[in-house]
């Protein structure tokens, strides 16, 4: 799967919409041109009618000529709104599908491509560079536009002379080929936005998150001069890609003047009235095409976009991992030669730094796992594809993250559709639920931003309870008595144990706290990245 195979999917999807908006655009282009061009020919003869005396001015039909301007100026606005409306409706329906395709092609990349998008690259991925994909299907109607231009503009200029239409159908032409060759020159301009709009993300994103360690060490300063610096840089990426967008303007600005004059001077042997006409409708057909010259100037940009959305895509199909097959029953692991049967407890031990996170986050598909180290029912877990690896363990992690929501949005995090029950069964194993009964509105108390209405003892819990709604065969607990005072460790220890006794589940736990350890049958010690077991 490919980002180009994906958007043309979507087209394929939106074609209807899409073709519609090509038509009102069509109608938007060539009721702008016969608009322009009539009223030129309106106020000419008019004039002249006027100043040839009263009897002339009587005489002269303002009431047509007059109704049929008003008609197209209605048409084109009608035109021009059932285009915006179709040609967004298609964008946004398209860009419904496509970041979600994104999100899971982030979710399954390697771990090396995932971990190293940071929280405000991975926000201008998904945000950013698909916002502008969406600006690739709004300007698709584009085409039809200069189409109905050249035909409408083309018709309405031969009633000057084949002259004043071939000048005319030549300044455009000539236009659109100049533009085209500027375009591949100044592609560079556009891609530099891009990439310094997701740098300026990453910065605000990495130094927001730190706002509180910043303000402590006095470096509010120093992060704001980052920010700023990036700042700088979007901005003169900016305007080098608008220096390069008026070069595009000034074109299109001399190209209408230089068709108009030369419409003017070939068509004045016809008469005042067309020679008008077909002046402003060669420069109306020369506006129209506008659109076109103003999709080259976004085109590094989109490019840009692109390639950056591609690399996700293109990580993903080069990862190498066999398809996801659910664990089904009991699992069995196999750890450095050593088997461990389904409901074995393995306490993972070792000082700070000896890898035993690393290790949590690779059974998890989060990091690298070294081929041949574990086995997952007599697979290699290296070789498995996140996607199994996950449902083959219930994970909760050392840094208890929580979304912004209530305590009901945070556990069906890991079962969308358990029931209030489960949830408070969950709760009571995870020793917290005389803590949620005792908030405001109990499950649907708002937790705020990472659950910051909690402390962060309860976090942790509200965090194992979430892993206990995960039907996995394996329990992966990384310090789930981190935090905790004795009395409350002690009782999570004694609610844990009776949980697997119920559930057969098995356990591997990384945690200093005896009472923790305690429960586990064998040992697993980690030391400098070398794991052995020990009983």
């Amino acid at each position: 799967m490919t980002l180009q195979t994906l958007i043309a999917a979507e087209r394929r999807n939106e074609r209807r919409l899409l073709r519609r908006a090509g038509m009102c655009a069509a109608l938007v282009a060539a009721a702008s041109v016969a608009l322009l061009a009539l009223s030129g020919w309106f106020l000419t003869a008019a004039a002249l009618a006027g100043g040839a005396g009263i009897v002339a001015a009587q005489a002269f039909n303002y009431m047509l000529p007059s109704a049929a301007i008003r008609l197209l100026a209605i048409v084109r606005t009608g035109a021009r709104y059932g285009e915006r409306l179709a040609g967004h409706a298609a964008a946004f329906g398209a860009l419904a599908r496509l970041r979600p395709a994104l999100y899971r092609a982030v979710a399954a990349a390697p771990p090396a491509v995932a971990l190293a998008l940071g929280r405000g690259e991975a926000t201008a991925r998904l945000i950013g560079d698909v916002d502008a994909v969406e600006w690739r299907f709004v300007r698709l109607s584009g085409p039809w536009g200069v189409v109905a231009a050249l035909v409408s503009g083309g018709a309405l200029t031969w009633l000057g002379g084949w002259p004043a239409m071939a000048a005319t159908l030549a300044c455009a032409g000539g236009t659109l080929l100049v533009g085209r060759r500027w375009a591949g020159r100044l592609e560079e301009p556009g891609r530099a936005v891009q990439r310094a709009t997701g740098a300026l993300r990453e910065e605000v994103a990495m130094l927001g998150g730190a706002a509180a360690e910043l303000r402590c060490f006095a470096l509010e300063d120093w992060a704001a001069a980052r920010i700023a610096a990036a700042g700088d840089r979007l901005a003169e990426a900016q305007i080098r890609q608008v220096a390069a967008a008026a070069r595009f303007e000034a074109l299109h600005a001399t190209s209408i003047a230089v068709a108009s004059a030369l419409a003017l001077a070939l068509s004045s042997g016809r008469g005042a009235p067309v020679a008008a006409l077909v002046a402003l409708a060669a420069a109306m057909t020369l506006d129209a095409i506008a659109p076109v010259l103003r999709a080259w100037t976004e085109a590094g940009r989109l490019r840009e976009a692109e390639a950056r959305l591609d690399a996700i895509f293109d990580a993903v199909r080069e990862g190498g991992q066999t398809p996801c097959v659910a664990p089904r029953g009991d699992v069995t692991l196999t750890i450095d030669g050593d088997g461990f049967v389904p409901a074995a407890r393995i306490a993972l031990t070792g000082p700070s730094g000896s890898g035993k996170t690393t290790l949590v986050e690779g059974l998890l598909g989060l990091r690298p796992l070294e081929a041949g180290r574990i086995a997952i029912d007599g697979q290699d877990a290296a070789t498995l594809a996140p996607a199994t690896l996950r449902a083959t363990f219930a994970w909760a992690p050392q840094d208890a993250a929580l979304i912004m929501g209530t305590v009901r949005d945070n556990l069906r995090l890991a079962d969308p559709d358990c029931d209030e029950g489960r949830m408070w069964r969950a709760l009571e194993d995870a020793a917290l639920d005389a803590v949620v009964r005792a908030l405001p509105q109990g499950l649907d108390t708002w937790l705020g931003d990472d659950g910051a209405r909690l402390s962060g003892g309860e976090r942790r819990r509200l965090s194992l309870a979430r892993a206990y709604l995960d039907d996995a065969p394996w329990l992966l607990l990384d310090e789930p008595g981190e935090g905790l005072d004795a009395q409350v460790a002690a009782e999570v220890a004694r609610r844990l144990d009776a949980r697997l006794k119920r559930t057969g589940q098995g356990m591997i736990v990384v945690s200093h706290r005896p009472v923790l350890t305690a429960l586990c049958q064998c040992q697993w010690t980690a030391q400098g990245g070398h794991h052995r077991s020990a009983a």
